[in-house]
């Protein structure tokens, strides 16, 4: 089934990024645990280490596919067989297409000592702290912390062009489901809208369970990633705790997910108010070209798709009052624990095409 679901995956990339110039190999799954993934030129194989696929989420396996093919593409297609594995010409077709281009295959993301050496680090941490502060009881103190804490990322953000340029990645957050709801597509435009990310839809497995389903991947620069993955959590977290809230005494309970979806439209409108504001000050978010350079690499084929969403109901209306007083809180704890995990719109919404 995972061999399967390889060559599966092998195909739609052939198709989207190496424009089906590759012919089909042997895949097969490796027990060596010296290497990630190889590209064998006599036999035509490619093999996957058993441990990687078992013991990483199924977006850190594509990485390492994609790598594969990479040195399969330039064997094959360009006829380079007079260079290093890691040569001129690997290094050129993995800059074309966003590949990961190092021995590791693996997307990399900043660590919390690597963070700590970067003379942004102070401002983040500010954040943490305000964030922290946004856990008061006093409404008023919540949420004059939590309006400081998106001035002085929109802040940080806004001074980093100036700066040396900081290597693009991407985390996938949530679980592969075969239906995604309407209120994690709205949590995805609010990363996108507010946090300093991009945000798309892609196909993934789980192999545990051998489900197909849909992903969210997020992708920018190390930081906003670590923020934008706290958020998400803390959203769908907070979400299901006001409808277990809300529920308490209803005789019908089936309006969870107009509901949930109401919460996220509640607490977008509250961010729209503060992006308002924080635009008469003259603090303007202009998008970082790089970053979506960086994503049409790694997806081509980009579609946009619309949904019906959520009826507009008494149970909507409920979900969006409560979350206009939503206050984003706490420290970025769970961020990094997330992003380790996972090392694995409302409308409308991006997905990959094939």
């Amino acid at each position: 089934m995972i061999v399967a679901e390889l060559l599966r995956a092998w195909h739609q990339l052939n198709a989207t990024l190496f424009r089906r110039a590759l012919m089909p190999p042997q895949i097969a799954l490796s027990p060596k645990t010296s290497r990630l993934g190889c590209w064998e030129p006599h036999t035509r194989s490619l093999e996957m280490s058993e441990a990687l696929v078992f013991r990483h989420p199924w977006g850190h396996v594509l990485e390492v596919l994609k790598h594969e093919m990479a040195h399969q593409y330039v064997h094959e297609v360009l006829g380079r067989t007079d260079e290093t594995a890691h040569g001129a010409a690997f290094l050129a077709v993995c800059k074309k297409w966003g590949i990961d281009a190092s021995s590791s295959g693996l997307p990399k993301t900043a660590t919390r000592s690597e963070q700590d050496l970067s003379p942004q680090a102070q401002k983040l941490r500010r954040i943490a702290r305000l964030l922290s502060l946004a856990e008061s009881q006093n409404l008023h103190e919540a949420e004059s912390a939590m309006q400081k804490a998106q001035d002085l990322l929109l802040k940080y953000n806004l001074e980093l062009p100036t700066q040396k340029t900081t290597s693009h990645s991407f985390l996938h957050l949530g679980k592969p489901a075969r239906r995604v709801d309407e209120h994690l597509r709205l949590i995805a435009m609010v990363l996108g809208r507010y946090f300093f990310v991009e945000t798309i839809w892609v196909k993934s497995f789980d192999v545990q369970t051998g489900l197909r389903g849909s992903i969210l991947e997020i992708l920018g620069r190390p930081e906003n990633l670590e923020m934008a993955a706290y958020v998400y959590e803390f959203l769908s977290q907070q979400a299901e705790r006001l409808w277990s809230e809300h529920k308490r005494g209803l005789a019908n309970r089936r309006d969870r997910r107009t509901f949930l979806s109401g919460v996220i439209s509640g607490f977008s409108n509250r961010l729209k108010q503060q992006n308002l504001a924080q635009q008469e000050q003259g603090l303007v978010w202009v998008a970082d070209a790089e970053l979506s350079h960086y994503l049409r690499q790694r997806y081509p084929n980009i579609r946009h798709v619309r949904s019906k969403g959520q009826p507009k109901n008494s149970a909507r209306s409920a979900g969006e009052r409560a979350g206009e007083r939503l206050v984003l809180h706490k420290p970025l704890t769970q961020a990094a624990s997330l992003r380790t995990q996972n090392l694995a719109l409302p409308a409308r919404e991006r997905s990959v095409g094939g």
